[in-house]
């Protein structure tokens, strides 16, 4: 923290006046509604998603409990789970794993960690509550999620977990119009500027809306626009990056190309990469 000189930042210990639970609440949330994920690989660090990326230029409320204690992680086998099951969350992972291998896809490609995250809280047994994962749309649940579904019933039925009903219908998944509408704008090849202008969204903002949608396993075509602003070459260089990686972090990724793309360019690659290899 004193190394990267966060102590000198405006906000600094602007939340002091909540003590840690409240703060583990609402990081719990933010997890379980996707605007953060956790990256294992580097120290259980938080990092935003697209989805938190929007949510800090156009925050929207959203509910916290504060009557729960969420800093202690463990499955409580009388009354379900009050926090996240790090012994599934691990399993989970080993299956991605060997999944990605049989497909011959990184990882990430097939679920992000903070829908294994939500998976390894909420327990959803079937396709239908599988689908309310935040970042798991009907496609990847359908393709991917079977067995998913089956290394979780499994291990509730032999921890002897009960899965509170009111989790167990609850519906995070929300599909607006407007992505709808970028759905079909990109279909019927319109420039994405075009589609930013019309949506009312900086470039970025667009971005976000459809690094979404293509990681809840909807595909979208995005070629049309990509070649008028990169060769063929650079987009099998980014590509190939993305196929190799074992993380699809944009940090990552400008720091192993150098300065020959810009985030922009990166992230229409990812989003084709995503597509075309996940969906």
């Amino acid at each position: 923290m004193l190394a990267h000189k966060h102590d000198e930042l405006e906000c600094y210990g602007s939340g002091d006046a909540r003590d840690a639970r409240h703060w583990n609440a609402v990081l719990r949330q933010a997890l379980l509604g996707g605007y953060i994920y956790k990256e294992v690989e580097n120290y259980g660090l938080l990092k935003l998603t697209p989805a938190g990326r929007q949510f800090m230029r156009k925050p929207t409320s959203f509910l916290v409990s504060e009557d729960n204690t969420f800093d202690t992680d463990f499955v409580d086998n009388e009354g379900g789970t009050s926090a996240l099951d790090d012994e599934l969350l691990s399993m989970l992972r080993d299956l991605r794993k060997s999944v990605a291998r049989e497909k011959k896809i990184p990882p990430y490609v097939i679920f992000q960690d903070s829908s294994l995250e939500a998976m390894a809280t909420i327990y959803p047994v079937t396709i239908e509550e599988l689908k309310n994962i935040p970042g798991v749309g009907e496609g990847k649940a359908r393709r991917y999620g079977s067995a998913f579904c089956r290394l979780i019933a499994k291990h509730c039925e032999e921890n002897e977990i009960e899965r509170p009903e009111e989790v167990r219908v609850r519906t995070v998944a929300n599909k607006s119009k407007n992505k709808v509408s970028i759905i079909q704008s990109i279909d019927r090849k319109v420039s994405l500027e075009d589609i930013a202008t019309a949506r009312g969204l900086e470039m970025d903002e667009l971005l976000d809306e459809i690094d979404a949608i293509v990681y809840s396993g909807t595909k979208v075509d995005i070629n049309y626009y990509i070649n008028e602003i990169l060769d063929s070459e650079q987009v099998e260089d980014i590509f190939e990056y993305f196929r190799e990686s074992e993380t699809d972090d944009i940090d990552d990724a400008l720091d192993e190309l150098g300065d020959e793309y810009t985030d922009e360019q990166i992230r229409l690659v990812r989003i084709k990469f995503i597509s075309e290899m996940g969906n």
